[in-house]
């Protein structure tokens, strides 16, 4: 059984750790940094020192075994309360296919709708990164349909927009 518990620096090591290749890297982070690979302080920095910051709440989640994933909520209008958003999400690597994933995004989900009183929660994923693609749709977002093109290496990658509103 996963928990969530606020993301702690000590956490970056071990979340960075996770990331074995560029293809997943770019999966995980879009263009949200320049260069691969990155270390467990450009992950902290990154989170202190991104504009609007403030507004991103950052989680680790854990079971029995210690650490098994982690995953930010943020507003992504400044003042609007009501839409709050998902990123950075990831696994650890050798704990995939056991449904980790499905089980922290409906904790996240949990969290935005119960705690934050968000009326929507929104996400990008990449149509080509297969396996977080179900995993979103089968906690019940929906994609709306929205795209964008983001190039990787000669490869361009459809980035959905998915969203989940309160039921």
């Amino acid at each position: 059984m996963l928990r969530l518990r606020p993301y702690r620096k000590s956490d970056a090591g071990t979340i960075v750790g996770w990331i074995k290749d560029e293809r997943s890297f770019r999966f995980w982070c879009a263009d949200r940094f320049e260069s691969y690979p990155i270390t467990a302080d450009d992950l902290n920095t990154q989170y202190e020192s991104s504009p609007g910051a403030e507004d991103v709440y950052h989680f680790t989640a854990y079971d029995e075994t210690g650490i098994a994933g982690h995953i930010n909520i943020r507003f992504p209008v400044p003042g609007n309360i009501d839409t709050v958003r998902l990123g950075y999400v990831i696994i650890d690597d050798a704990k995939r296919g056991r449904g980790l994933g499905k089980e922290m995004v409906s904790l996240a989900l949990s969290y935005a709708f119960g705690i934050m009183k968000a009326k929507k929660v929104t996400i990008g994923v990449f149509a080509e990164n297969e396996p977080a693609l179900g995993c979103y749709l089968s906690v019940g977002f929906r994609d709306t349909g929205v795209s964008e093109k983001f190039g990787f290496r000669s490869e361009e990658w459809c980035c959905k927009e998915l969203e989940i509103t309160k039921g």
